[in-house]
């Protein structure tokens, strides 16, 4: 007779199973949250918040597959009435409720339920892929960066330090060595490992991004929406990964000037359009305050287009260059609502660099942002040969 198959008590199967399911359920989070991601940075609680918002996200609930029958009816076989012909809807209702030779849906729906994410989270998510590109070792002063880490062993030091794996080791080691037998037990002093703290130096190239708004009267809701949006992102992102970079912020209509964080997102638009004004001053910045041979130089610019002429159109091809000259990148975004919008005189001007590492941007619409700051931070732009 055969012995009863018994469940062992200590079955960690049955433990692991818990952990498995809660793992691949917040990996299913975070494929859902990475779908939306062009959806989610657009959104305006978030750029208007103070940065320590929870973002919530519709999740399509899991469940495992299973058949649902209509206990209403007695019959459960799997073919229809026999009045179908291909391509026909099936167990769809009206989305607007019953009408006139319609009737409400009969099939069951798709449960969704919202995700909770914090801001820190969704950027760890988008900024993943994200880096400043061509970034070069410059000669400056500034680029060691120190911090301490638990790094080394040694055989003396404080207990909540205690390194129990490698004590372990050295144990097991050590009875091999007296008694010819590789087994654990008997710990002395002789065997503890303690982790320690040491300085770790880190070299860091200098970087300073110049970010370029146009406030002028053109620069519509959805202009300016846009504009602050991607610059939201920027600076975040360069905040969040990196430690010797500075950012310049800049501001223009018929003039430039330079302006404070807060400035730069509050500014209202008014006035006319000169671009020239702002690439003029973002290259006095440089020389000024910013030698090429010591900073890596990141230049981006966003504005719908619309400029005071063609020589000005002329004269902002001229800077372009000279920037390009001591820039790493330079960026120009142009945000035209609604795809019919024809191309605007500067980015026709702006078609004659033919330099790689100018790299030029259209958004149409929000869900544009995200393909924008992938588009100016990918990990690698060709250099121009000869570039400085």
């Amino acid at each position: 007779m055969r012995a009863p198959v018994t469940l062992e008590r200590h079955d960690w199967s049955l433990h692991r199973k818990g952990a498995i399911d809660q793992a691949r359920h917040a990996e299913k989070i975070k494929e859902a949250i990475r779908e939306n991601l062009p959806q989610i940075v657009s959104e305006e609680a978030i750029i208007t918040s103070d940065g320590q918002r929870i973002v919530k996200v519709p999740i399509r609930s899991l469940e495992l597959p299973r058949f649902r029958y209509d206990f209403g009816r007695n019959r459960h076989v799997g073919q229809g009435e026999g009045e179908t012909q291909p391509g026909d809807t099936v167990g769809q209702g009206s989305p607007a409720g019953p009408g006139p030779g319609k009737q409400a849906g009969d099939q069951p729906g798709i449960d969704y339920y919202e995700a909770e994410i914090t801001i820190d989270e969704l950027a760890n998510l988008l900024f993943e892929d994200l880096q400043l590109p061509n970034l070069q070792q410059k000669v400056t002063e500034n680029l060691e960066t120190e911090t301490l880490k638990l790094k080394e062993l040694a055989r003396k030091g404080a207990f909540s330090n205690l390194d129990k794996r490698r004590t372990v080791l050295e144990n097991i080691k050590r009875n091999a060595l007296k008694h010819k037998r590789p087994v654990y037990g008997g710990i002395s002093d002789e065997d503890l490992r303690f982790k320690i703290w040491v300085p770790e130096t880190r070299r860091e190239s200098n970087a300073v991004v110049i970010a370029m708004r146009d406030v002028s009267g053109s620069m519509g809701e959805f202009e300016k929406y846009i504009s602050r949006t991607f610059y939201f992102w920027m600076v975040r992102f360069l905040r969040t990964k990196y430690t010797n970079v500075q950012i310049v912020f800049i501001t223009h209509h018929t003039e430039a000037k330079e302006v404070d964080e807060e400035t730069f997102f509050k500014l209202g638009e008014s006035g006319g359009t000169k671009v020239s004004s702002a690439y003029q001053l973002a290259l006095e910045i440089i020389q000024r305050r910013y030698d090429p041979n010591a900073w890596n130089i990141y230049p981006f610019h966003f504005s719908d287009g619309d400029n005071w002429g063609d020589a000005d159109n002329r004269r902002c091809v001229e800077l372009v260059q000279r920037l390009l000259e001591v820039s790493n990148v330079f960026g120009y975004g142009e945000i035209r609502e609604g795809p019919a919008r024809s191309t605007s005189t500067l980015m026709s001007a702006f078609q004659q660099i033919k330099d790689p590492r100018f790299i030029t941007v259209v958004i149409n619409d929000k869900r544009d942002v995200l393909p924008a700051l992938k588009a100016f931070f990918s990990p690698r732009v060709p250099e121009a040969s000869g570039a400085a």
